[in-house]
This record gives structure tokens, sequence and C-alpha cells, in this order.
């Protein structure tokens, strides 16, 4: 099983043919609201390409909170330890430019009172095989995951998003870290992928930047290099990707892929995900990637 201790927000989306500089109105062409979260996004992404998950983490009292939820259910994920705290739920203003790129800014709402793991997290997590951790949470609490999972055995995978400092004793218990390119930089203080990727290597047994439309970029301390091109498509909405790419290769890895193929099944997930609106509702079945493969 795969247990994802991580946020939950309630996406309020606008599109628009591009985004407002500081000052400025323009009129957007459609609004949607969406059930997302770094957290929840990457549980349904697992969910959708055939992994047994567990989501962990807090919604608010609110309507909202109901529907992220019923969300995650719908898509196949456990949410028995999911709690139900006071108060809002958390939510994600995101403007989307019609070429695709997008900007957020994240309210964190319930996901701000999860300030450590409870005794059902730990219990759900000690029984993992991955435990799958972004930065959406309290940091405190995101290094109490990773260390209980350290102890437990537990594969740490990590999306440093959004970028900040990160400290060694997190960074101890990381098995592989995935960043995109961005991330990576901020983190390392380089913008040369490969001596980006080196730099985290010696912070964390695996790493993966992820490249965009470029692909991705994996490295080892056993010494394995490998760059995958990614699928070429017209991207519509490029919201959930990233997630998208770490739910689906935290599945073909405890599928027990080669690096390889995780990597590419991870980006055809990720592909189709982009020609799609929306977090969630954009992420492909299992179904839907084998048959993306089997074409590609």
């Amino acid at each position: 099983m795969i247990s994802v201790f991580g946020s939950a927000n309630m996406d309020l989306v606008a599109y628009v043919p591009s985004a407002p500089k500081l000052g400025e109105t323009v009129t957007g062409r459609a609004f949607r609201t969406i059930p997302g979260g770094k957290g929840a996004n990457q549980a349904i992404a697992a969910a959708r390409a055939g992994g047994e998950v567990a989501f962990l983490g807090a919604v608010g009292d609110d309507s909202f909170g109901a529907a992220l939820r019923a969300t995650l259910e719908e898509a196949g994920v456990d949410v028995a330890a999911l709690r139900r705290v006071e108060g809002p739920s958390g939510i994600a203003h995101i403007v989307v430019e019609d070429a695709g790129g997008n900007s957020i800014i994240v309210v964190p709402g319930a996901n701000g009172r999860v300030t450590e793991p409870s005794g059902d997290d730990l219990s759900v997590i000690a029984g993992s095989s991955a435990l799958l951790l972004q930065l959406e949470l309290p940091m405190e609490a995101v290094i109490g995951a990773a260390q209980a999972a350290q102890v437990s055995g537990v594969a740490v995978i990590l999306t440093p998003a959004p970028a900040q400092p990160l400290p060694e004793k997190l960074l101890d218990a990381v098995s592989l870290i995935v960043p995109n390119e961005h991330e990576a930089a901020a983190i390392t203080g380089l913008t040369d992928q490969d001596k980006a990727l080196d730099a985290l290597l010696e912070r964390v047994p695996e790493a993966v930047i992820t490249l965009g439309s470029e692909g991705a970029l994996y490295g080892s301390r056993e010494g394995a290099r490998l760059r995958v091109p990614a699928v070429r498509v017209k991207a519509v909405d490029t919201t959930a990707a990233g997630d998208t790419f770490v739910g689906a290769l935290s599945v073909a890895r405890s599928e027990g892929m080669a690096p390889a193929d995780a990597l590419h099944f991870a980006s055809v997930a990720a592909s189709i995900s982009v020609q799609r609106e929306g977090a969630s509702t954009s992420m492909p079945t299992r179904a839907e990637i084998d048959a993306s493969l089997n074409t590609g």
C-alpha cells in the first residue's frame, strides 16, 4: 500500500487568455471548482494508476471538506484516517492561461492544523510500502511522518513543493526526491541540471528532476543516470502534471518496474493529464495509461 500524508484543497480555477499583471483586470473565459491539493492529487493519481492508496491529512467541517473526502473515496482512496477539523478546508486560487501555464495562491485552512502525525497516521504509514510527502503541511508534521516511515523501513518519496529550505532531519529520511527544475535550482543553488542532480544525490539516495516538456532526469548514488524524454502532446492545463507524475511513479516503483520503465510510465500518465483541464479531474486511469503505452 502507498500512503500519502499531505494537503487537500479545493481549487478555485479561473481560465484566462493570459494572467493579469499587478493592478490589471482581465476577463476570464471560464471558472471551475475542482478538488485538489498536492497531497490529495498524488493520492488520486496513484489510485487511478492502479495503486492501493491511503490518504492522511485534514479537511474542514465545511462543504469543501465533504466534497474533498467524497472525491478521494470515488477515486478508490482509503480515507479512514483523514481528519475532520473545525473551520474551513484549504483552498487554492489558480489562474490558468490558454497556453497551459498557471499561477497559484494557496490558503492552508485545515491543512495548517496538521502539526504532527496522529496515532492513526503512524499506524497507516508503518503498514505502507511507500510514503508520499509534499510541503503544503507544516514542516514539523512532514518531518514527523518521514521519520516514522524511516523507523518502519518504509520508502519516503518527497516532492519539495512549494520550494523552501529542507532540514537535514527531513532529507535524512528521504529515499527519493522529485523536484521540478526550478525547485532543484532553489534547493541546490545550481541551474545546470546535471550538477543539480549530483548535489541532490549528496543528500538523498535517489533523485528525479522533472523538466516539463523536456522530460525527466534520474540519478542514484549507485551510479545510475537516465534522461527520459517527455511524451509530445499539446498541453491544455499543466496544473497537476507534477502530482500525476509522482503518483504514477510511486505505483510503478511499487510494482517493481526498472527505473527507465517507471519513469516512462509516469511520463505517459503526466502527458495524458496535461491534455485535460483541472487537477484531480485530469488524472488518467490505469487502463488509459496502459493503452497509451501500448500505442506509443
